[in-house]
């Protein structure tokens, strides 16, 4: 029986090393598929040999020696591929790579190079996703409302894409950033949002995922100190971030926003991201560039966190927000939040009938069966209400959010 603390270590890494590890290996290699594999490999050794050595004293150095031993193994199994097995010398130069354009960090690196105009925004950030965040095809899936096979397809589609239009694994000019920026914060924000809530395994919140799209976002603001979206998505995932120690209850049941201690948010995490809407505020009002939907999406939770209690948010000035929201981005989730906020201001039945406008395009999302069940709930149609819940907690992926619901569920009456 392996060590759990061994276990431990060994998941933590995967956490922690994942991304590093990939980016550094199609940096070098110049092939996603050789950089992907050789990094399993890597993690599958570590899982085979550090219960039987012991976790060495520097995990990702040591999964890093090991994926490119196993990535030099692999070209070389394959010399007839020459232009690959030359690739492979790469490795033996202990000089270090030489800048060639404005962002040096291997992950950010790779980030934007699975961000390329040639692919699809779908696949762009189906693909930064699994190499970058290291998220399972199925959590990706989850997030995207799809089947796991056909996000598999998608992603397989993407590599080969990247083969077939030759896309050059390197540093970009400031020029390509800019044209690819709009993938880039997609794909940090889903893999916050992952990590906020997962959609899979017993850990409601994956810390490794929101800190690696906080660390993602300050590469960026830093590159781009006067993009607004770029300071809005920063500002909306810290001040996200600053609730999660109040998210999950001592027992593992989620706690929702309305029923959370508010003493237990992080003041730094949310004097920060204040900052940052403000800075956003102020620049518009002098004449700058329309917000975007980060920037709203931002301004958003400023005004939750902002409220001393839950009785006390201005819920008109959040649906004013997700108004100009929804005509920036007429989703159906975005017009399922705002049908939220319509119910705080209207009632009940006014905002069950928005939400059931939906149902068409959201009857497989949970969270569209979670605002329907606390409608029915509030206007006591408790049968109805019993159904939503049911309907929720089949689709829901997370353990803290299907006890919760559950809870809710069995407190119905009659």
């Amino acid at each position: 029986m392996t060590d759990p603390t061994v276990e431990q270590a060994i998941t933590r890494a995967h956490h922690e090393e994942w991304a590093r590890v990939v980016a550094g290996l199609a940096r070098r290699f110049g092939d996603l598929d050789v950089a992907e594999d050789a990094a399993a490999e890597a993690f599958a050794a570590a899982a085979e040999r550090w219960p039987r050595e012991g976790v060495p004293p520097n995990p990702g150095g040591w999964l890093a020696t090991t994926a490119t031993r196993k990535a030099i193994d692999q070209l070389r199994r394959e010399s007839h591929r020459d232009a690959k097995h030359r690739a492979a010398l790469i490795v033996y130069d202990d000089s270090p790579p030489r800048p060639t354009g404005p962002v040096e960090d291997d992950r950010l690196r790779l980030l934007f190079t699975c961000c390329h105009p040639a692919l699809a925004m779908e696949a762009r950030v189906a693909l930064t996703l699994r190499l970058l965040g290291g998220l399972t095809v199925a959590e990706i899936a989850h997030a995207f409302l799809v089947q796991e096979t056909t996000m598999a397809r998608r992603i397989t589609r993407a590599k080969a894409k990247i083969k077939a239009a030759r896309i050059p694994y390197r540093v970009p000019s400031a020029d390509d950033i800019r044209e690819r920026l709009a993938g880039v914060l997609a794909v940090v924000y889903l893999v916050f949002n992952e990590g906020y809530l997962a959609s899979e395994g017993d850990d409601p919140v994956r810390r490794d995922l929101t800190t690696e799209a906080i660390r993602l976002g300050r590469l960026l603001r830093a590159l781009f100190p006067d993009n607004g979206e770029v300071a809005g998505l920063l500002a909306l995932m810290l001040l996200t971030d600053a609730r999660r120690s109040a998210r999950v209850s001592r027992t593992g049941e989620l706690v929702t926003l309305d029923e959370q201690d508010r003493g237990a948010w992080d003041p730094t995490l949310i004097a920060e991201g204040n900052a940052l809407v403000r800075e956003r505020i102020e620049a518009v009002a002098t004449g700058g560039d329309p917000p975007g939907r980060y920037q709203l999406q931002a301004a958003i939770s400023m005004v939750h966190t902002n409220a001393p209690s839950a009785r006390d948010t201005d819920w008109s000035t959040i649906v004013a927000l997700y108004g100009s929201l929804a005509q920036l981005d007429p989703s159906p989730i975005v017009r399922l939040n705002r049908a939220v906020a319509i119910a705080e201001v209207d009632g009940p039945a006014v905002g069950l009938a928005e939400v059931d406008r939906l149902a068409d395009v959201l009857d497989g999302y949970h969270a569209f069966h979670v605002a329907r069940a606390d409608l029915l709930r509030r206007l006591r149609r408790s049968g109805e209400s019993r159904a939503a819940y049911d309907r929720a907690i089949d689709l829901g992926g997370n353990p803290a959010e299907r006890a919760y619901l559950t809870r809710r569920r069995d407190q119905l009456g009659d």
